[in-house]
Order: C-alpha cells, then structure tokens, then sequence
C-alpha cells in the first residue's frame, strides 16, 4: 500500500495530505482509514499508546460508537521533511445526546511511500450545547465550501 502524497512535503501537498486525512476521518470507516497507516504504526492517542492496524482498526471502532455523528475538520499547522504538525477540532455526541467540541493537536510522521508510521495525539473535550454546534453538514465528507478551522474562529 503506498499513497500518492508522499514525502519530502512542500506546502501545497502538506496541505492535501491534511484534506487527504481529514475526508478519511470523515468516512468513520475504520478499515478505510487504517490503510492510510503503516501496518507497524505507532500511536499516541490521549492517555492510549497504540501499535499496528489491527490496534488502529479497534481503537477507531470503540470511539465511533461512542462518539457519534462525528464530525472533524484538521488545519495545516507546520511541515518540513517527512514530518506535518495538524490542529483539528470535531463535533460529536454520547449517547445521552450530549455534543462535544473535542480541540486537538497532531504531530505526524511518514515513511517514504507516503503511509502514516508515527501519530502523536493531544486532544481536549469541551462539552456543548446542540445550539453551539458548527459543523452541520451531512455525515461524510466536509464540503469544500464549508469554513475550516480559521474561518470558523476555532
């Protein structure tokens, strides 16, 4: 399996692996997703240190049937090399019907093939109300219309 934005990053294909991420986030399919990792990958999600797909896979089941309705925009912060820096935001809710806005920062590292073989995560949970909400649009992929991080002053 390889991707077709590799490394060495310029901005604009830092910017598009970024995009890339996000819309697979987006699907909430984690075999889809987990392809875009080693098959040795390394994890560090919040308190939860992760090894491989098959990990990956599992760990991305458990949370989207706990966080439903998901929703995630992510943010270019920094890139050099084989190494991105991503701040993210997404929306979901329990099933008690409380909505979070979870803040985020990722840092990324790629093998030469383009597959994600280190992810280092930092993530903080704001609980809202459904009126707060900002990301309303169908489940899927974030329209290309839609504001991003900035824009949406986040």
């Amino acid at each position: 399996m390889t991707s077709s934005v590799r490394p060495p990053f310029t901005r604009e294909s830092a910017i598009e692996k970024v995009r890339l991420a996000e819309d697979a986030w987006n699907t909430r399919d984690p075999g889809k997703v987990a392809l875009g990792y080693t098959v040795d990958s390394r994890w560090r999600n919040r308190a939860e240190f992760l090894n491989g797909r098959e990990e990956i896979i599992a760990f991305l089941t458990r949370k989207w049937n706990r966080e439903l309705d998901y929703r995630l925009i992510k943010e270019l912060w920094a890139f050099t090399g084989n190494r991105i820096a991503v701040r993210f935001a997404y929306e979901s809710h329990d099933d008690s019907g409380q909505w979070y806005r979870s803040y985020g920062n990722e840092n990324w590292e790629f093998d030469d093939e383009g597959l994600m073989a280190h992810r280092y995560a930092c993530i903080n949970d704001l609980p809202i109300d459904e009126a707060d909400r900002k990301y309303r649009w169908a489940i899927g992929r974030r329209p290309d219309d839609h504001p991003g991080l900035t824009d949406l002053g986040l």
